[in-house]
């Protein structure tokens, strides 16, 4: 509320009847009804008129109004009390006439009415003469709020050339008055910037288009609108808001060339996909609208391609196909451009697209030589004479100049073993003779190579195909091994054969097999081919006795289909075999080595018994020289070096740093060279005879002590603690003191250890081991 505003308008006291709970709520009355008294038909108030006027600036208290009784007698014998909503601050009443008073200024947009209570007392009795009454003072609105736009400024956008009365946006003000009396909360819009654009509905607040618009001309307008209250009456308050216009693209203008002609130039070298240039249109139409898409139209579309370049709009010219400054030096390409949306509201204004002119130059320059063939197919037969002729590449220099080409062979140097090309006019010729069978193609690469420019190099594949000469006769297929039974009839089929070549048959390989000469007359077997490149040997007679022969041999003639045929022939060996009617190729084989030995069938078995006697004989030899090798003792030794673990682990454990090493046991050193000992003590002496005792009962572990202790006898430059410290000494720290015999007072037949079978399940196998020792009288 603006407190320096003067307002004119009046707060009236609202005359109610009186109030009490039976009744209705006092604010759910009429209270827009003009001022009357209002007089109760029985004894009752008496309601006189009251009138106020927010923010009221004239001195206060302002008189609004009064409380009469009808028992009023105007004596001073009533006191009029009123309580309630701002009684005694807001609003004061005179005791002694009921008149009623505002001493502050309201404002009704804070708190729109008030409720309070009248009561008559007699000053006499202090007793109420009428019941208390409830009425309310209604606040009424003045003019003392501006309109407000509470949601500016504002933004809109609508689409360029939209036809007049478009709806753009709404704007809509709000005004703090009561809306519900008089015109104070009213609002009227009017357009203050804007026209002859836009136009803007008074009431509404909706602001259309007044004209089309193009956005290629201005794409941004500021609208301002005025929004009065009071129906736009004179004293009303008015505000402004400000309305930013943006308008959207359409697809209405078409895609421009920028220049009717292009001038291009590209290199004959240039290899496909090279850029030759670019061409560009321009659209004042933005995103999608201005898309678009080039073409390139008539026959140099085969030579030449154009794509989009979708971020620049640019139209890109690609080289789709090598060009020859020789064959055609200059081309002209009608390039078009066309819009890639099109916005079928503005095509009756013409085509969405344009076309230009690209005049392209072929530059020349200094080509490689060009083979006739990218690929040459040549033939020669095997076995041609070094220096024959294979063929002949041919290359130019395509270039104005021709220059001359020289030939090489590369990419395979061993080739150069097979053939060689003449540099000057390619001829390719072979240096050896060639084998079909070993290699059938050969494949080079030929170069030609620019006389004058050595950097100019092109090549061509060459396959050479060595064509096949019937230089090999046919052969079998594969060993046979041919068996025929003693008991063997004539006509019987005993064996089917077939052939194979080295050579190529254009036509296929066909095989004729026949006897030879030799053995036509005087055969025991039939040779009967099947005509499908195998053949059947027959028996031509009745019974074979192996006694008399025991193999044939046959000799089988083959001939191939090749030019000239060639013959071989081929031997088959036939074994006789001691059978009923069928051959079993075991014992045929068995037998036939009998009689070739020329021993008999126990005779054979006498052999390879002894034979096999001979080769156990020999492998148990073998066996025992290995386990000679080796450590006579290597079992016990594992046996005796664990219990030696176990008592050190029960003893000392690792405090036994200085127990012996009884891996010297297990490697048998070299003999040192005798040599003369002063003296021998009676201390080792003593200690051999006690070592006896130690370890399990064997012969070779005594022997083996006894030659390490007279090895150290007769080497005067081993210390004496070679043996004392490796037999004798074992650690200390365990519980049950020292096992060892060595140092041990007592003698070897004194030494008793039954003691160890008391010691728990650690020392079984140890006490096991020493009783048995006692036990068996050693």
């Amino acid at each position: 509320m603006n407190c320096s505003t003067s307002l004119s308008l009046m707060l009236m006291l609202v005359q109610l009847l009186p109030c009490s709970p039976s009744t209705q709520n006092c604010s759910t009355r009429n209270t827009d009804q003009s001022f009357t008294a209002v007089r109760r038909m029985k004894r009752g108030w008496v309601w006189e008129p009251l009138f106020a006027t927010e923010e009221q600036t004239s001195m206060m208290p302002v008189y609004i109004g009064q409380l009469k009784s009808d028992l009023d007698k105007q004596d001073g014998n009533l006191k009029y009390i009123l309580t309630g909503e701002g009684a005694g601050s807001i609003f004061i009443a005179d005791e002694s006439n009921g008149k009623i008073y505002v001493t502050q200024k309201l404002d009704r947009e804070k708190k729109p009415f008030y409720t309070l209570r009248a009561q008559a007392i007699n000053r006499s009795t202090q007793l109420p003469v009428e019941p208390e009454s409830e009425f309310i003072i209604k606040v009424r609105d003045v003019n003392d709020h501006e309109p407000q736009f509470l949601d500016g400024p504002y933004v809109a956008t609508v689409p360029e050339m939209s036809p007049e009365g478009t709806s753009v946006t709404q704007v809509t003000a709000t005004d703090g008055d009561d809306p519900s009396y008089g015109n104070n909360a009213r609002l009227l819009y009017s357009l203050i910037q804007g026209q002859p654009y836009f136009s803007v509905e008074p009431k509404t607040g909706v602001i259309r288009m007044a004209s089309q618009m193009d956005r290629e001309t201005k794409d941004q307008y500021l609208v301002i609108i005025q929004a009065k209250d009071m129906v736009g009456q004179a004293g009303a308050f008015s505000a402004t808001a400000t309305v930013t216009i943006n308008l959207s693209d359409i697809n209405d203008n078409p895609p421009k060339f920028q220049q009717r002609l292009y001038y291009m130039n590209v290199s004959e070298e240039a290899p496909v996909g090279t850029t030759v240039g670019k061409v560009f249109a321009e659209d004042s139409d933005i995103g999608e609208n201005a898309a678009m898409n080039y073409f390139i139209e008539g026959d140099s579309s085969d030579v030449f391609d154009i794509i989009t370049n979708n971020e620049t709009q640019e139209g890109i010219i690609l080289l789709k196909k090598r060009v020859d400054y020789e064959s055609k030096r200059r081309y002209s390409i009608r390039a078009k451009v066309v819009n890639r949306y099109i916005d079928d509201r503005f095509l009756k204004e013409g085509p969405f697209e344009d076309k230009t002119v690209v005049k392209i130059n072929v530059e020349d320059a200094d080509e490689p030589p060009v083979f006739t063939l990218e690929n040459y197919v040549m033939e020669i037969a095997e076995e041609a004479v070094s220096g024959s002729l294979v063929g002949v590449v041919t290359a130019r220099d395509p270039d104005d100049d021709d220059c001359p080409v020289r030939y090489s062979i590369v990419h395979g140097m061993h080739l150069k073993t097979l053939f060689s090309i003449n540099e000057h006019n390619g001829t390719i010729i072979t240096t050896k003779p060639l084998d079909r069978e070993i290699a059938s193609w050969h494949n080079i690469t030929v170069t030609a190579t620019e006389t004058r420019n050595p950097e100019k190099i092109s090549e061509a594949n060459v396959y050479i195909q060595v064509l096949d000469v019937n230089d090999h006769a046919p052969e079998f297929s594969k060993y046979y091994e041919t068996f025929v039974c003693e008991n063997a009839v004539s006509g019987q089929l005993i064996q089917s054969i077939s052939a194979v070549d080295q050579d190529d048959s254009a036509e296929g390989h066909h095989f004729y097999f026949s006897l030879a000469q030799e053995a036509t007359n005087n055969s025991h077997f039939t040779v009967r081919d099947n005509q499908d490149n195998t053949a059947g040997i027959f028996t031509a007679k009745s019974g074979f006795r192996r006694k008399e022969q025991f193999s044939f041999y046959l000799p089988i003639l083959i001939l191939d289909n090749g030019t000239p045929p060639l013959t071989s022939t081929n031997t088959l060996t036939i074994t006789v075999c001691d059978c009923d009617t069928e051959v079993n190729t075991f014992y045929c084989r068995y037998g036939a080595f009998m009689y070739a030995m020329g021993l008999s069938t126990e005779a054979l078995v006498g052999v390879l018994a002894c034979i096999l006697i001979l080769l156990v004989f020999f492998l148990a030899i073998v066996a025992i020289r290995q386990q000679r090798k080796k450590s006579h003792f290597s079992e016990k030794m594992e046996e005796f070096r664990e219990n030696i673990v176990r008592y050190d682990d029960e003893g000392g454990g690792e405090e036994d740093t200085q127990a012996f090493d009884i891996s010297a046991l297990r490697t048998r050193t070299v003999m040192r060279t005798h040599k003369p000992r002063k003296k021998v003590t009676t201390e080792i002496h003593s200690l051999y005879r006690q070592s006896l005792q130690v370890g399990p009962e064997s012969a070779i572990f005594r022997q083996f002590i006894s030659e390490k202790l007279e090895e150290a006898n007769t080497d005067p430059s081993a210390p004496p603690y070679d043996s004392l410290q490796t037999y004798a000494f074992e650690g200390t720290g365990s519980l049950a003191g020292s096992l060892s015999s060595l140092g041990s007072n007592m003698s070897d037949v004194d030494q008793n250890y039954d003691y160890l079978r008391d010691w728990g399940p650690h020392f079984k196998q140890l006490a096991g081991m020493y009783a048995s020792h006692r036990s068996g009288g050693d």
